[in-house]
């Protein structure tokens, strides 16, 4: 990766946009292979503007590169405003937004961020309407951590994911 690259990649991880859990989204997208151990999901939340259903906030989580985590960053705020059509039409180095285009072993990181957004934008990957309890939410929408936990146990390879405490 060249120099210049690898600096707005850098800037791009110190502030994040848009990293975390959205408990309300209207509709979640999951892509990765948990053997290479890539994964990445999105959520989106709509609104009603003039008539048209448009991307109010998009957030994700990502296990993967900074490059993959930089690109995610920078979709969520560029899909804002758009249709669910705009967005899917949005092709990777569009997604790569300012950091310009990716060199070839990086551009399957945009590739992983244009397959959740496309994930959570197709109809199937549409969050219920309504879930009567939190813990009817968590069995419908897992959580990345338990998405990659169950590829694992699938796969028998018994690897399990522990986050580190931040207070030490």
């Amino acid at each position: 990766m060249n120099d210049e690259l690898q600096k707005k990649v850098a800037q791009a991880i110190r502030n994040p946009k848009n990293i975390g859990e959205m408990p309300d989204a209207d509709s979640i997208g999951t892509v990765g292979n948990s053997e290479c151990g890539e994964m990445l999901r999105m959520w989106v939340k709509y609104k009603e503007r003039d008539g048209e259903k448009i991307i109010d906030k998009a957030s994700f989580q990502s296990f993967g590169c900074e490059t993959a985590i930089a690109v995610a960053s920078l979709a969520t705020e560029l899909i804002k405003g758009k249709t669910a059509d705009q967005a899917m039409e949005l092709k990777p180095e569009e997604l790569s937004g300012e950091l310009g285009p990716l060199p070839p072993m990086k551009i399957h990181c945009a590739e992983l961020v244009q397959g959740a957004l496309r994930s959570a934008l197709s109809p199937e990957g549409e969050a219920p309407a309504q879930v009567e309890t939190p813990a009817e939410q968590a069995k419908l929408n897992p959580t990345l951590q338990d998405s990659l936990n169950e590829g694992q146990t699938q796969s028998g390879s018994g690897l399990k994911i522990n986050f580190l405490d931040e207070s030490n």
